[in-house]
């Protein structure tokens, strides 16, 4: 099959955050499969032409959006160490910014333009390249004008070179909806006839994601819970009702990790390596991240580490709600974050007030993110909502053993280890299901309890470093859902 992947982000080119990973290593995964993948994306003015051999391949793309016209180049390279082509649309007035979306702590107002250029500019290049792929693989708002525009824009619709493309839509993070006035409409290149129940209208605006689920052939998302709980006015975010609408076409796929870069046994950036029959390099690793973030180095207490964004949606008014009872405890915390000033504010109060307990780390760093997998004893999810989670996944190849609220992602990856499951081999972790601060307080608790039970905690690790959340997987599970799509083509 011939397949286009579509993101606004692309690790390594640019990255903001899950989406670039997965954006990543998807479209490897499907190369290995056999299929032609190709991948396309914005570029940004953080992409180094030079370190990735950036090369022009279209002087010249033109998108037209009420009378004006704005020519985009297409320039080139490949994923690195691989054959698999990425093409960025390049337009230094909407993408040459400091930012993917935002800039201060605020959206772009321009973004529907932004990105709906980036859209266009992606369909036109294909019959540029004169290159015409199965499917094109959409995710999220950002690339929701794609069927958008091959249905209703007056010159795509038309013309046979589009007319068998089908394409699926990914939604990874539903309460990201690229919500915009409807004034907006014609500045993106579409007309009237869309702004409808059934089309882009919501609430009087115009919503991209709701295009992405109504114009789309298929619709995924990265778990199959997440995939039920969208359904529900609960996680629906508002679009509860177009989903139970299209849920025949609403599949759950969880996402993959890349193993050759989170994995203990190769991974560069911790100070020992270890793997499931050599595990004294864990032990280094704990030292090593005590060190490094000024705690005290000993053996006897557990860590509990946190990678996240500092929000609600974390779980972050949980802890705050916790905090005396959770630092009242024999414990360690790190934290590696930003977020929210307000939890900013707190969590740098809590450094000060438990300087032997806590290590507050606000910033973003790649090397304390593998060190903190690598060496804390626990690693803490209480997400409110998750649709699907990596950091979970990680911390099970790591022995990293996470604690985590029961919806999304978390729910499909992460077995409770009650005594049967642990001796069963499925026991990977600690769930709660309530979202109060007494459920994640007792699943805290209880996880300490069988941290103090030395073998059943290493049967508990073991489990967990014996899952397997490659991409491979997904990337076949992706492959018979396009499969689907084309008849069996």
């Amino acid at each position: 099959m011939k397949i286009l992947y579509v993101s606004s982000e692309v690790v390594p080119f640019a990255k903001t955050g899950g989406l670039a990973d997965v954006a990543g290593a998807l479209p490897l995964a499907l190369k290995k499969l056999g299929h032609d993948v190709r991948v396309a994306t914005p570029k940004y003015r953080m992409t180094d032409d030079e370190k990735f051999g950036i090369k022009t391949i279209l002087d010249e793309i033109k998108v037209h959006f009420q009378f004006v016209t704005h020519y985009t180049k297409i320039c080139g390279a490949n994923f690195p160490g691989t054959n698999v082509p990425v093409y960025f649309a390049q337009y230094d007035p909407y993408f040459g910014r400091e930012g993917l979306y935002t800039e201060t702590g605020f959206d772009y107002p321009d973004n529907a333009q932004r990105f709906a250029l980036f859209c266009i500019a992606t369909l036109w290049m294909l019959r540029a390249l004169e290159w015409q792929p199965d499917i094109i693989h959409c995710n999220d708002w950002q690339t929701a004008l794609i069927p958008a525009h091959l249905k209703h824009h007056p010159d795509l619709k038309s013309d046979d070179f589009y007319s068998k493309i089908k394409v699926l839509y990914t939604i990874h993070n539903l309460a990201y909806q690229g919500r915009f006035d409807r004034d907006t409409l014609e500045k993106i290149g579409l007309g009237w006839e869309v702004f409808t129940i059934d089309g882009m209208e919501y609430y009087s605006d115009i919503n991209l994601t709701k295009a992405g689920i109504v114009f789309s052939d298929e619709i995924t998302t990265v778990s199959e819970t997440y995939a039920k709980e969208i359904q529900t006015p609960e996680f629906g975010c508002g679009l509860d009702g177009v989903l139970r609408y299209r849920a025949d076409h609403l599949n759950g796929i969880m996402n993959g990790i890349d193993y050759n870069v989170w994995n203990p046994a190769v991974d560069k950036l911790i100070s020992s390596k270890f793997s499931p029959k050599r595990m004294a390099g864990k032990a280094k690793c704990k030292n090593a991240l005590q060190e490094k973030c000024h705690l005290p180095q000993r053996a006897d207490v557990p860590i509990i580490g946190m990678i996240s964004r500092m929000a609600d949606q974390k779980g972050f008014d949980l802890i705050a709600q916790i905090a005396p009872q959770l630092f009242s405890m024999d414990i360690q915390f790190i934290l590696l974050g930003t977020g929210e000033p307000r939890y900013h504010e707190m969590f740098e109060k809590i450094a000060k007030d438990y300087p032997v307990k806590a290590s507050i780390n606000i910033t973003f760093d790649n090397q304390l993110a593998h060190e903190i997998e690598a060496g804390a004893d626990m690693f803490l999810m209480p997400s409110r909502f998750e649709p699907c989670g990596l950091n979970q996944l990680y911390s099970l190849k790591y022995g990293t053993v996470p604690i985590v609220r029961k919806t999304g992602g978390l729910a499909d990856s992460i077995i409770d280890a009650t005594k049967e499951k642990i001796a069963d081999g499925t026991g990977t972790g600690f769930v709660f299901e309530e979202y109060t601060p007494e459920a994640l307080l007792d699943a805290i608790r209880h996880a300490l309890e069988f941290y103090q039970k030395n073998i059943l905690w290493k049967k508990i690790q073991s489990n967990g470093m014996k899952q397997d959340y490659s991409w491979d997987a997904s990337a076949k599970k992706y492959v018979s859902l396009y499969q689907k799509m084309l008849g069996g083509r």
